[in-house]
């Protein structure tokens, strides 16, 4: 450092200081202006960047919770179908129950009403056989006890008899 000192001069220092002054001189006038436009324009731009991705990031806020929205309508639509759905198939198995119920209700009493009436009419040609089969067994056994005379008079009088007692 001493040889510095000894080797100082004041013109050149002089002519060091002038010319650094001139250096910043040039650069503010030529570079600091456009190196501090550059930067604020940066800044600029990336301000309007960011506020932009904000906005963007709203607007996707905004289309998720109408996605979500969406959904949710089309979940409760999707359920209200199934239900009317559900409830439709219920009204036909009912409708198809009763039905089938008041078919064989129907069945059921046609029937009765046939066996009744095959009842009657197998009731009726017994009676009529019975009465055919009993007047011909009376028959035979009037014959066989009129044939006799002694018979015919003990017959007449057991019937005065028991219609006495009756």
């Amino acid at each position: 450092m001493e040889k510095l000192l000894e080797q100082f001069s004041v013109g050149l220092f002089f002519w060091q200081t002038v010319l650094f002054i001139a250096l910043l001189f040039l650069l503010k006038k030529f570079a600091w202006k456009p190196i501090l436009n550059a930067i604020n324009e940066r800044e600029e731009g990336i301000r309007d960047a960011l506020t932009s991705a904000e906005k963007a990031r709203r607007e996707m806020e905004n289309l998720q919770a109408d996605n979500q929205k969406l959904l949710q309508e089309a979940h409760a639509e999707r359920e209200a179908m199934l239900k009317e759905a559900r409830d439709m198939k219920n009204k036909m198995v009912a409708d198809a129950k009763e039905e089938a119920q008041a078919q064989a209700s129907k069945m059921i009493e046609q029937a009765q009403a046939a066996i009744e009436s095959e009842k009657k009419a197998a009731m009726a040609e017994l009676k009529s056989h019975v009465a055919g089969i009993s007047l011909g067994i009376a028959e035979k056994v009037l014959r066989q006890e009129l044939s006799n005379k002694d018979k015919q008079i003990e017959l007449v009088e057991s019937m005065l008899g028991e219609a006495i007692l009756n």
